[in-house]
């Protein structure tokens, strides 16, 4: 696979820093939204948990 050269480097890298400006205040107002946020850890050790002990009864199995 060939490299970039450097044109396209510097083109990415203006389309990467334009998208980060044109996101900035979603990004932001999602951080602050998160952080006053409760924290729901059941929902995720739940199915995790499940799904380690699914794994271990299917090794058991075999």
């Amino acid at each position: 696979m060939e490299t970039f050269s450097t044109w396209e480097s510097i083109l990415l890298g203006a389309m990467v820093l334009l998208l980060l400006f044109w996101f900035r205040p979603g990004i932001k107002a999602t951080w602050e939204r998160s952080q006053k946020a409760e924290s729901d850890w059941g929902s995720l050790l739940l199915p995790l948990g499940m799904v380690i002990l699914f794994v271990i009864f299917l090794v058991m199995v075999v």
